[in-house]
């Protein structure tokens, strides 16, 4: 499952250079009540397993814009929820062992090595995009988490409760040192992005905007190919099987 849009595409131009079986992939829409409402009308087979991927903001100094982070909890409010840790170990294996030879040539990536294998983190879900870098680093503070999304913790109570094992993979977009457009009037109720209010909003602020779509630009790219090397030359199950 990836959010709908550009995060959407990226992956499916990943799996587009696979050979052999790809697993299916669902856009999703954008939010927590977007997402709640389409899980519960139920519009996709149900899984024994489901990989959640995508970008993120950092919340913390440790991580910045390409990083990969591979999910351990997810936490909103002051509800957590757990990532299967069985199929995260899995997945954190598969990545160390056969990701990092291909990954683009970026300076967010240069920094990470074959011993180094993807970050595993605590994530921080919310209901709104936190645009201020001092906000970030506030909560990453008070939390002790390390990347902020929009979807996490909604999944992961939904397929939690139904006994589907998750994973969430994704790849830092923002960082938490400079502020990013305000967007949240830009997502509608169905999770679906109105193209004029994201477009006055990165007007509102064109510094921060044109730094956002950098960050997405190489985000979106490290997601490409690392959905590429995830699933390239392995069968299928051996990634999202039982």
């Amino acid at each position: 499952m990836v959010p709908q849009g550009a995060e959407y595409k990226a992956v499916c131009r990943g799996l587009s250079g696979v050979t052999g079986s790809i697993p299916t992939v669902v856009a999703i829409p954008v939010g927590m009540k977007p997402l709640l409402k389409y899980l519960q009308q139920g519009q996709f087979l149900a899984p024994s397993r489901v990989l959640i991927m995508g970008i993120c903001g950092s919340l913390s100094d440790r991580y910045t814009v390409g990083d990969i982070v591979l999910y351990q909890d997810c936490v909103y409010q002051e509800k957590w929820q757990e990532c299967d840790r069985p199929f995260t170990a899995q997945l954190h294996s598969a990545l160390q062992t056969r990701l990092i030879a291909s990954l683009p040539n970026t300076n967010a990536i240069n920094r990470v090595s074959p011993d180094s294998p993807p970050n595993l983190v605590k994530s921080l879900t919310s209901d709104r995009v936190i645009w201020s870098a001092a906000e970030k680093r506030r909560l990453g503070e008070i939390l002790a988490a390390d990347v902020v999304d929009m979807e996490g913790f909604t999944a992961l109570e939904f397929f939690n409760a139904a006994g589907v094992a998750v994973a969430m993979l994704r790849v830092v977009s923002d960082d938490c040192q400079h502020d990013i457009p305000d967007l949240t009037p830009a997502i509608n109720s169905d999770g679906s992005l109105n193209p004029f209010p994201l477009a006055m909003g990165m007007l509102r602020q064109p510094i921060a905007a044109i730094r956002l779509i950098r960050g997405s630009l190489t985000a979106l790219k490290v997601l490409e190919q690392v959905t590429y090397r995830l699933f390239s030359g392995n069968k299928l199950e051996e990634v999202l099987g039982d």
